[in-house]
């Protein structure tokens, strides 16, 4: 039958146009909480509201609105919401360059993306957007400003912070990358700044604990986790300063086995014992210029491996308590006063830093564990062994020295056990205008007080002068500075940081849960019912920033007594970045593929279709264009078939009854086989490109089928196989490329959406097989293929394998020495010479 051209290729433009809309007016995603009916949270991380959406951000909502489909298929109430990461630096930088005011570009854009992202066709309840520059969001965070205040989790203080001069604003230790901000790849310096800190170590064994009762997360993830949480276990001890019973040096080490090979001491040039040490004028000048050229250093470039460690020796000494001598003290760079104590003991027997260190200013190095034999001379010893040259603690294992160190230091009075963290405070003072006003406020009288809960929110001013230059411009705005003392009454000032934008996003998850509710944060018992999310989906690049501050941030509600859980979210996907010419899409390398041109040519169907197929989930994607071409092919090849043979299809029965011949049989073992195939890639493994790849395989199968049963079939079997098959293609493929798929299940007949239809289930019965295929190896390698009957007994299975025309050529002249048979699966014959 020749077809017009509507029917010969997919009309994507005005199909997934007409189901969007459709979609739209059935409110079809809208989702209200169904206590007794299984929920699934499923959230990809939301975007910043640049502009426009790139191919990063097709892949991860095309998986997300897969899994979120499939999950209605499967009768659960599905959660999948959106909104904006509004706040942020970006905002303020276009305000500088073009005039034009942070909020009213950042609208502007959400509206551009939000446009974007419904041509995709994606399955957000859109009733449950948000921004976080909305007042009505970023109020229920100072609410828990206060809280945490009040509960000693926030706290003020001078610091010494990173500092970003381009974009004038203190960055977190993990926003500073290899010595640059995260943000605009600019210098980082140090600069000491008074801020406020969020008491996140007092959390560090509960993150690190819950790492391990995180199945759901990648390893790579929790692995990068436990790394920043840094769980270090060890001895706290003091070092006497010679001539100086007034002072006393803390240091912690993680090896207080190795103290008799303690040669020296270390101290942070920022430690507050270094003034007290110095002797004279001369010293203390000479201290102050290594403070000056340390400062001009980034943590990242002080703790590098692979640099020169820099520093000088002090007059003072200090005294190994272990062995009674004095050894000297130095200042050096690696050594940072927010690791520890501020101050190590160096053993450079047993630590290559403290070998180089040693070694470039010639200061004695003894082994206090037994080295392997051949060990080379020149190299610290790391590895286990015996214990040497440590008095007490000689002949005695790490171990076991360890435990005996500690407690001779804790029966001296001197020391005791001690676990240390990496993990330090997070710092979310920022001197820019774009994000939420702290509320706090200095009164001359009572000093640093929080804003009253019903004054919030203390809303960010719009008049505003951004230059971008010398901090918060929201210190020139009086209206916004000059205020009155919550406590008592009188002038006071506001504090004029913006938190960090991390605060955002760590919790808005939960306002998903309830974003119109304007009596909390959320609504507990919405909250209760969709928390924690089932599956969040986003870049391994935040894996110590977002995730790590979310996990916290959901604790510390938890311990204010607003939330019920521990975790916020129960499984977490990594997707991989989306790569062309062998390196990340960016602007600059100008290798970049617009989303919207891409849908203007081959529509969202296609685009999604190749997102997931391209690669598995966890994988980079490499863009191809004859792969998306590809995509387009094999969608217009269904649309074909379906229209071709339309009036067949409507006219079969929704599935097979009564016995179906042979070739019947096969071919409905096909359709079950790929449901199987697909639930399980699905469910299981997020083998997205694998699931696709069965449903091609049944496209092909389907049109042999459809050639070959034109003779020898009855028609009604035919016509119910095809469509059985057609309709399970179409369910199988509606959570990928949803608009088609929709488009011709109600060109079948269906009245009902596709997505109210329940996910196929395979049927065992079609699965049986009356034969089975095995695999026949001879000395281990494949050399033939045998059909049988299944159940055929292991001598009728030998017999076959021996006279099989293709094993024997590879038995000629050797003799059978056995024969191993695994039934239905292998023959292995064994032979010898």
């Amino acid at each position: 039958m020749a077809l017009d051209e509507r029917q010969d290729r997919y009309p994507f433009p005005e199909v997934e146009a007409r189901w969007q809309q459709v979609w739209a007016d059935r409110k079809q995603f809208k989702v209200t909480e169904e206590p007794g009916r299984p929920k699934y949270y499923c959230l990809e991380m939301f975007p910043y509201p640049s502009g426009r959406i790139h191919m990063g951000h097709v892949r991860v909502y095309a998986i997300g609105d897969l899994l979120a489909r499939y999950k209605w298929m499967r009768g659960f109430n599905v959660l999948h919401p959106m909104g904006w990461d509004a706040f942020g630096l970006p905002a303020e930088n276009a305000a500088i360059d073009n005039g034009v005011h942070p909020a009213v570009w950042t609208y502007e854009n959400i509206d551009n993306m939000r446009t974007q992202l419904k041509r995709m066709g994606i399955s957000y309840d859109w009733d449950r957007e948000v921004a976080t520059c909305d007042p009505a969001y970023y109020k229920w965070e100072q609410l828990v400003f206060i809280r945490m205040l009040e509960r000693g989790l926030a706290y003020r203080r001078r610091s010494r912070v990173n500092w970003c001069p381009s974009c004038q604003t203190v960055l977190a230790n993990e926003q500073v990358e290899a010595g640059r901000c995260w943000r605009c790849d600019s210098e980082v310096t140090i600069r000491e700044i008074d801020g406020w800190f969020f008491k996140i170590t007092a959390y560090a064994q509960e993150l690190l604990d819950w790492c391990d009762r995180l199945p759901g997360w990648p390893e790579r993830v929790l692995t990068m986790q436990r790394n920043w949480i840094g769980r270090s276990e060890g001895a706290e001890f003091a070092l006497p300063v010679a001539g100086r019973p007034d002072l006393q040096i803390q240091i912690f080490t993680t090896r207080p086995d190795t103290s008799f090979g303690m040669t020296y001491a270390v101290l942070a040039p920022e430690h507050p014992l270094v003034d007290r040490l110095a002797t004279d004028a001369e010293e203390r000048g000479r201290i102050d210029a290594f403070r000056a050229e340390v400062a001009r250093e980034s943590e990242i470039e002080r703790l590098a491996t692979d640099r020169p460690k820099r520093g000088f020796r002090l007059r003072a000494r200090a005294v190994n308590p272990f062995t009674g001598q004095e050894i000297p003290l130095f200042l050096a760079d690696y050594v940072l006063m927010g690791y520890g104590t501020g101050a190590i003991m160096a053993v450079p027997g047993e630590d290559e830093r403290d070998w180089d260190f040693a070694k470039a200013h010639e200061l004695p190095i003894i082994a206090t564990v037994k080295r392997p034999e051949g060990w080379p001379a020149d190299q610290a010893y790391t590895g286990d062994g015996v214990k040497i040259n440590s008095g007490f603690l000689d002949g005695l294992s790490i171990e076991e020295a360890t435990r005996r160190a500690i407690d001779w230091l804790v029966a001296k009075g001197i020391g005791r056990s001690k676990v240390n963290y990496r993990l330090r405070d997070w710092g979310i003072s920022r001197q820019r205008y774009w994000g939420a006003p702290i509320p706090v406020l200095y009164c001359e009288k009572d000093g640093m007080v929080p804003e009253r809960e019903e004054n919030l929110p203390v809303v960010l001013p719009r008049d505003v002068q951004i230059s971008g230059k010398g901090g918060s411009p929201l210190a020139e705005v009086a209206s916004f500075v000059n205020a009155v003392c919550p406590k008592c009454g009188g002038k006071a000032r506001r504090d004029t940081d913006t938190m960090d934008t991390f605060v955002e996003s760590s919790w808005y998850f939960l306002r998903y849960c309830s974003p119109t509710y304007d009596r909390g944060m959320f609504e507990p018992d919405a909250a209760a019912y969709w928390m924690p999310v089932d599956q969040y989906i986003g870049g391994i690049e935040h894996a110590v920033l977002h995730l790590l501050y979310a996990r916290f941030y959901t604790k510390a509600l938890r311990d204010l007594g607003m939330l019920k859980v521990d975790e916020p979210f129960l499984a977490l996907l990594s997707q991989g970045m989306v790569i062309k010419d062998g390196a990340k899409m960016s602007k600059s390398k100008g290798n970049v593929v617009d989303p919207d041109d891409l849908i203007r040519r081959f529509g969202a169907d296609t685009a999604r279709l190749f997102s997931l197929f391209a690669a598995p989930p966890e994988k980079d994607l490499d863009w191809n264009d004859r792969g998306v071409e590809g995509a387009s092919r094999f969608l217009n090849r269904i649309w074909r078939f379906v229209q071709t043979n339309l009036s067949e299809l409507t006219a079969g029965a929704p599935a097979p009854s009564g016995p179906l011949s042979e070739p019947g049989r096969a071919f409905r073992r096909v359709i079950h086989e790929t449901i199987q195939k697909v639930t399980h890639d699905i469910e299981h493994d997020f083998h997205f490109n694998t699931a696709i790849s069965a449903v091609m395989e049944l496209v092909n199968a389907l049109h042999d089928f459809e050639r070959a049963s034109l003779d020898g079939m009855a028609r009604q079997e035919r016509s119910a196989l095809l469509r059985e098959a057609v309709e399970t293609m179409l369910l199988l493929l509606g959570p990928v490329s949803p608009h088609i798929t929709e488009e011709l299940w109600a060109a079948l007949g269906h009245r009902e959406s596709l997505f109210k239809r329940a996910w196929p289930v395979a049927d065992p019965a079609a699965l049986t097989r009356d034969e089975v295929e095995i695999v026949v190896q001879v000395d281990g390698r494949v050399r033939g293929r045998l059909t049988a009957a299944v159940g055929a007994q292991e001598a009728e299975i030998r017999k076959m394998a021996l006279t099989d025309g293709k094993v024997l050529p590879w038995l000629d002249g050797r003799q059978v020495a056995k024969v191993v048979v695994v039934p239905g699966r292998l023959v292995n014959i064994v032979t010898r010479g």
